[in-house]
């Protein structure tokens, strides 16, 4: 049974461009899946419509038991700058009407997941942008949501950063087993990263392979220079050339 079905969904906004045509997707519970593609393919606009942040022009999303509890991680941190890293990893517990106390333990211990323990008295502007996604990913997590969505989040920072997050996301996730949608244009973040990787060619948007990466878990640095790594990266850039193409 998987945890959500996406079945037959296209998305017209009201300008009339179609940004999704006939999209179908199970996403399975506790899996890694990258939505991959060019830019202006409908990749966020798919991860909105699962949050439910806006709604399908047709077709269904379908829970078949029972939608969960989502984070969402945007391309921005979206860090509220008067407020510390604490009370703004704080914030969706507060929104839910969970006291002070517990609040803050909670948030604590998220930023700690994300090796930013220390520094919960900190301001956005006083942290590096690799930091600031870390926070905005602990107030993503401080609800233990059974479904996260990420929107292409690491995509501005160096590669060096980069890297490093994309180690600490998969020990987080290995760690309690969430399942992760995760948006990128990269393929070499989404082989890294991902179980399974949702291919979608542009205008409209929609789903035109499903790649299955079979390497193993725990992928540490050594992956990325290993004859497996290159195999997948060479399999997904021939299907991301068909995609644009089509």
């Amino acid at each position: 049974m998987p945890l959500v079905s996406v079945r037959g969904v296209s998305k017209i906004f009201a300008n009339g461009i179609q940004a999704l045509d006939g999209v179908s997707l199970d996403i399975e519970a506790g899996e890694f899946l990258s939505v991959l593609g060019p830019s202006g393919c409908g990749k966020s606009t798919l991860l909105r419509l699962i949050a439910g942040l806006v709604p399908a022009s047709a077709g269904t999303i379908e829970w078949p038991a029972g939608k969960p509890d989502i984070g969402f991680v945007f391309q921005e941190p979206t860090l509220m700058p008067w407020a510390t890293a604490l009370a703004n990893v704080a914030l969706p517990l507060k929104l839910a009407g969970v006291g002070r106390g517990e609040r803050e333990a909670r948030a604590a211990e998220a930023l700690g997941h994300v090796g930013l323990a220390g520094f919960e008295r900190t301001w956005p502007r006083e942290l590096s942008g690799g930091m600031k996604m870390r926070v905005s990913i602990a107030r993503a997590l401080v609800t233990a949501p059974r479904l996260l969505l990420m929107d292409e989040p690491f995509a501005a920072l160096d590669e060096i950063t980069r890297h490093r997050l994309n180690a600490d996301l998969l020990a987080l996730w290995e760690q309690s087993r969430f399942t992760v949608v995760f948006v990128t244009h990269s393929v070499f973040e989404s082989v890294f990263l991902s179980q399974r990787i949702a291919v979608m060619a542009a205008r409209p948007g929609r789903i035109v392979s499903d790649l299955a990466i079979t390497a193993p878990y725990p992928r540490i640095e050594a992956f990325r220079t290993s004859p497996d790594y290159a195999a997948h990266c060479r399999l997904t850039s021939a299907r991301l050339g068909e995609a644009m193409a089509a």
